[in-house]
């Protein structure tokens, strides 16, 4: 067996509350209740058990220290019986990872230190775009089989973790719950794209609409608002909505798309051809140019 303090990763002048907080450390990863199947955490938490039952005992420690007994425990003047490693605190019969810290703790609150805070639980929630935006209230089935309701503020942000105090497991030795960290994930929409606290969509218009101009109903994360389209209007033109974008702390920009009806009828061809006829222009000109350039 390793030396004790090697084991539990403290120096030879630590004092009793480092290798008290060391040993809760290290029982916390590599207890069998917690690691359940797997041989090399039992092994290595009954190394860590054998290691505090040494150094968490003034004398023995002092006997350690001294070469009187070994890192087992067992006396190194000849002729003196080993102590059998099952009966000591690194055998096979342990106490339950929740009876084991209650201990530890209970001794500590005994020395005047706080109880052990619960451990935090991590949950991940996947909602949609306008839930995100506009705030909701969601459900969530824990491990153990509790609901648990959150709130989700107005603008919401992809990845960011809301903390709901009080929410996770139980403390230890009377001490204080942990927290539930939820992990929010938001799924794409059609038409709104945010960026920060603005939202961009792009907007189909008619022919008609782009050359006259006319008022359209656009859609937003709240409502549906109106809004003008210049006369003249061309595909690219943003357009932009004052405090309509994430909990209206952002705008919202429409880029204007102009579409041509699935189906072209003789009216609109000879309407284009007689207008295209006397009013020759080449779109391309500023393209060609950089292209070149």
């Amino acid at each position: 067996m390793e030396d004790p303090y090697k084991v539990l990763g403290v120096d030879r002048a630590a004092t009793a509350d480092q290798i008290r907080v060391a040993y809760r450390d290290l029982a916390k990863r590599f207890h069998p209740d917690l690691n359940p199947g797997d041989d090399k955490a039992e092994t290595r938490f009954k190394e860590i058990s054998a290691a505090y039952d040494i150094l968490s005992d003034e004398g023995k420690r002092a006997r350690f220290d001294r070469g009187e007994i070994d890192p087992s425990g067992a006396e190194r003047r000849e002729r003196q019986f080993y102590r059998g490693f099952a009966d000591g605190p690194a055998g096979a019969k342990y106490q339950s990872f929740e009876d084991i810290m209650a201990d530890l703790f209970n001794k500590e609150r005994g020395r005047g230190r706080g109880r052990a805070r619960g451990a935090d639980v991590r949950y991940t929630l996947e909602v949609d775009f306008l839930e995100a935006a506009n705030g909701t209230k969601k459900t969530v089935t824990m491990p153990d089989g509790r609901s648990l309701k959150i709130s989700l503020p107005a603008g919401v942000r992809e990845g960011q973790s809301l903390r709901l105090k009080g929410k996770g497991r139980s403390g230890l030795g009377g001490g204080t719950p942990g927290d539930a960290l939820v992990e929010v994930h938001i799924r794409d929409h059609p038409v709104f794209v945010r960026d920060g606290n603005d939202i961009h969509i792009e907007l189909p218009i008619t022919l008609g609409e782009a050359v006259l101009g006319a008022k359209v109903s656009v859609p937003t994360v709240g409502r549906a608002v109106s809004v003008t389209i210049p006369k003249g209007s061309n595909t690219g033109k943003t357009l932009r909505l004052r405090n309509k974008g994430i909990a209206s702390k952002g705008d919202q920009y429409i880029t204007l798309k102009v579409v041509l009806p699935d189906k072209i009828d003789p009216d609109l061809t000879k309407l284009v051809e007689r207008w295209a006829s006397k009013h020759p222009y080449d779109p391309r000109q500023a393209v060609q140019r950089e292209a070149s350039s």
